[in-house]
Order: C-alpha cells, then structure tokens, then sequence
C-alpha cells in the first residue's frame, strides 16, 4: 500500500492523474493485500479493481506459491518479483505465461539499506527501471518529501540508496 501510494504521489510530480488504493478484507496484520495504482497523461475515470494490468509488482515471493500473480497481466506485460534468483532460474518455479520476467532481491537491499526487510521503496526503484512509467529523478524527489517529514534523515538516506540500488540492480 505504501508502494502504491508512493508511486501515485511521484507521478504528480510529472503532472501525471493517478489513482492508488489497497483491496483488503478483514485478514489478519501482515496477510496478504494487492495495491493497485493507475497512471495516466489523461484524467482517469474509471475507479474500479485493475482486471488487466500493465505490470505485476510482487514484493512477497512467498506468495508465488498460493496466488496466480500473473492473472490479468497484459500479453509481454513485466512481471517484477523480490527474489534472490535470477530471472532463469524463477521462471522455471512459475507457470508459463506471455510475460516479461525481472527480478531484484529488495530484501537485501532493504536490509542492507534500510536495516530492515522493507522492501517498497526498491521495489518501486525496480519498477521505475522497467517500465520508464515516470522518471527517476521525480521519484527520489517524492521519497524525500514524503519521507523527510515523518523518519529521521538516516532513515530517508537509505530509502534512497535502496531506490537507486534497485533501480540499477533488477535483472530482466
């Protein structure tokens, strides 16, 4: 949901219409939820679910097991997935598909960015290298806005790193 909110607020800063929202149900802390966020030069109109999206972010790869991450994606649409294999080595664990593969280990990243296994902030620096929906530059501008308010600056410090480590370390 962070991810998804983060990502809609960076967007703004190209004079992009954006949407972000969660879908979740009563589940317990810490279950599963999908973020969705639309993009747009254009207003958006529609405020329903995504049915078809243009990219698959997964930040939990725990969750390849027990959900079809790829129902819906677009035919060549990216599939992003935090996982320390490569991009070979994971498509043999996944179903076949029309699909693009990247993967970036987030949580080490995060962990070695961060001090925790947080991984929303480089899973946006990955998606932002792969589907060039909105600039770098706008986006780490956003991070700090967004973050320098609430965390000290240390904080905020990593957030970044872990956005440009991403960015340049996904592989697809």
């Amino acid at each position: 949901m962070t991810a998804s909110r983060f990502l809609s607020a960076s967007a703004s800063r190209e004079d992009k219409h954006f949407q972000g929202f969660p879908e979740f149900g009563t589940e317990r802390m810490g279950a599963p939820i999908q973020a969705f966020t639309r993009l747009s030069k254009d207003r958006i109109y529609t405020h329903e679910q995504v049915q078809t999206p243009n990219a698959v972010v997964v930040l939990d790869p725990t969750l390849l097991e027990s959900v079809d991450v790829t129902a819906g994606l677009k035919p060549g649409g990216p599939l992003i997935v935090n996982s320390d294999l490569t991009p070979t080595e994971l498509r043999k664990q996944l179903k076949p598909g029309d699909y693009k593969l990247y993967t970036v280990d987030a949580t080490k990243i995060a962990t070695e960015c961060v001090g925790r296994p947080i991984t929303n902030t480089a899973m946006v620096g990955a998606l932002v290298k792969v589907t060039a929906l909105i600039n770098f530059q706008a986006v780490e501008e956003e991070l700090k806005a967004m973050f320098g308010t609430k965390f000290k600056k240390s904080v905020v410090d990593g957030n970044v790193k872990a956005l440009e480590r991403a960015y340049k370390e996904v592989q697809g």
